[in-house]
């Protein structure tokens, strides 16, 4: 459903700052795939989820969704075929508007735009229904701004927000990493919930383990701008946190050293 075919992306190219983020990367997702994407941090992660998101051109490699190549489109283009949720609660959501609106923008991603009412009738008699599933008491606050959220309310809101219409491609860049651990594992849960009852094919960064290892159906590890294991099913639930330090040293001849990781 997804497919990249040997990818590569070099920032500074030809300077002493040159950093190769991708080399040769080719993964294929399946519709429906959850994945969990691990490393130490340069390994190529975020910059993977902003090359299939278009915020970076690609430097060689084809990028296909359902079959057509998205290589060269712009990032706006593809924002009606995908989801983000960033690491920032801030970044995802207009801290000046309404819950209602936010909502409302979400769902009209992608779309063109005319002359009506912002919200329609509709659209609020089912926002409360949507904002309760998520159990954080949202659904009286719909003309509350969403600036005044704490950061996990937010975070919740923006998954929701990311995936209203049902997108191709759910992209999750480390989302519950700047939430205290109790908010992280409510904005975890509701992540697998989301994407198990929508059918949704997801890329989740993380630098918890053992959230890579309890998460999602398939993981993956990259190493300087490459994809050094690939793993699913069986294999994958059988997995521990000693397994994953043992791969990543024989697949990149070295111990792994990141303190943000381990300690995650």
């Amino acid at each position: 459903m997804l497919k990249l075919s040997h990818v590569r992306k070099t920032f500074n190219k030809g300077t002493a700052t040159e950093k190769r983020a991708l080399q040769d990367v080719s993964l294929e997702l399946a519709d429906g795939d959850f994945v969990t994407v691990i490393g130490g941090n340069g390994a190529g992660k975020s910059t993977l989820l902003n090359m299939i998101a278009g915020v970076y051109p690609i430097d060689s490699g084809v990028i296909e969704l359902d079959g057509h190549d998205i290589s060269r489109l712009s990032e706006p283009a593809r924002a009606k075929y995908l989801g983000r949720v960033f690491q920032d609660p801030m970044r995802g959501t207009a801290a000046d508007m309404w819950i209602e609106e936010n909502l409302a923008l979400a769902a009209r991603r992608g779309r063109g735009r005319g002359l009506a009412w912002g919200i329609s009738a509709k659209e609020r008699a089912e926002y409360p229904e949507l904002l309760a599933s998520l159990g954080l008491g949202l659904e009286t606050r719909m003309r509350s701004k969403v600036g005044l959220l704490s950061g996990g309310q937010r975070q919740a809101l923006t998954l929701l927000m990311a995936t209203l219409t049902d997108p191709r491609v759910l992209l999750l860049d480390e989302h519950t990493a700047a939430l205290d651990p109790k908010t992280a594992s409510k904005v975890l849960e509701l992540t697998a919930q989301i994407v198990e009852e929508r059918h949704l094919t997801a890329l989740m960064i993380t630098h918890n383990m053992n959230d890579a290892i309890r998460l999602g159906n398939r993981l993956i590890m990259m190493h300087d701008g490459r994809v050094i294991y690939d793993v699913s099913g069986e294999e994958k639930r059988a997995l521990t946190v000693a397994d994953l330090l043992q791969k990543f040293e024989q697949a990149a001849g070295g111990e792994f050293a990141n303190d943000r990781m381990l300690l995650g």
